[in-house]
């Protein structure tokens, strides 16, 4: 057999090859797909805020695989990660409440400006209980704390308060499927969680890398920066719970989540993003996350 024949018939086993592996994946994700949409709504929310977790242990990672993050680029991820918190707030939280409430009439939008409000006030409060941190910086404590100890209590107490609303998002979406409304689709659900998956890489990175320059050994910084997100599991499991028992409370809780990853965005991600004078990146950052989320939401709801 000639050489151009061999090359030809080579390219077309490795082309057919190609092609199998396609499909065989197309299978098996269909198969998943199948089998998730099948499972009891809190144990999918579960499963959804455990995506985000990992997500989250995949950002803080990166302390194995280099030594500093490029400042503009972790910046961007930052405004990135704002951006679809922020989208995600609107077409899967604060939307749906808003349609889940037309039965108030003239008052349709009571419920969402109330749970809007309040889960904005709870994170307020508990800034002001817990110290006050920033993404991607260390943590300002008070002078009186002088053990590395103490001070990593509060670090990672502190993250795991802007975790929470995060899960308890994830928890009232698949929660609400378990409700029948008209409004919850599994596609916008599951659209919440890969969002919400996506913006969590860079904040997992934001926490490790600045431990790892504090000084911290890089099996350590990981274990803190994924740390920061094992409350998502618990906090979407309890969100899927309560609005399932309780169906009247469902805009109150979807605008409350709303509200609650609102409040982080602007108090804490987009001004860190900011910090450092990369404003027009990570301006960028936040418009490509907001688009990126819409596209998600639109799409798979």
């Amino acid at each position: 057999m000639s050489e151009p024949v061999t090359l030809l018939a080579n390219l077309a086993i490795d082309g057919f090859s190609s092609i199998l592996h396609l499909l065989s994946f197309h299978t098996w994700s269909q198969a998943a797909f199948r089998w998730f949409a099948e499972q009891n709504h809190v144990l999918q929310s579960l499963l959804a805020a455990i995506f985000t977790w990992g997500v989250t242990a995949l950002g803080a990672a990166l302390v194995f695989l280099v030594k500093h993050v490029n400042q503009k680029l972790l910046d961007t991820m930052l405004g990135f990660s704002g951006g679809v918190m922020l989208a995600a707030s609107y077409w899967s939280l604060l939307a749906p409440a808003i349609d889940l409430s037309a039965d108030y009439g003239s008052l349709s939008w009571l419920p969402a400006a109330v749970g809007f409000g309040v889960g904005a006030l709870a994170l307020k409060i508990g800034d002001r209980l817990l110290p006050h941190f920033r993404l991607g910086m260390p943590l300002q404590a008070d002078e009186s704390i002088v053990t590395t100890w103490r001070r990593t209590v509060m670090l990672v107490v502190a993250i795991t308060l802007h975790n929470i609303p995060e899960g308890l998002a994830v928890g009232v979406a698949f929660g609400a499927l378990g409700c029948d409304f008209h409004t919850a689709t599994l596609g916008s659900a599951i659209a919440l969680a890969i969002g919400i998956g996506l913006q969590n890489f860079p904040e997992g990175a934001a926490v490790s890398m600045p431990l790892r320059r504090m000084g911290w050994s890089r099996l350590r910084s990981f274990w803190y920066g994924q740390l920061s997100a094992v409350v998502e599991p618990i906090s979407a499991v309890v969100g899927a719970a309560a609005v399932t028992k309780c169906m009247p409370i469902m805009p109150y809780a979807l605008a409350f989540a709303a509200g609650a990853m609102v409040y982080v965005v602007v108090d804490e991600v987009i001004p860190e993003s900011r910090e450092r004078g990369n404003t027009n990146i990570a301006t960028w950052g936040v418009i490509l996350g907001f688009i990126v989320m819409m596209i998600l939401d639109v799409a798979l709801g």
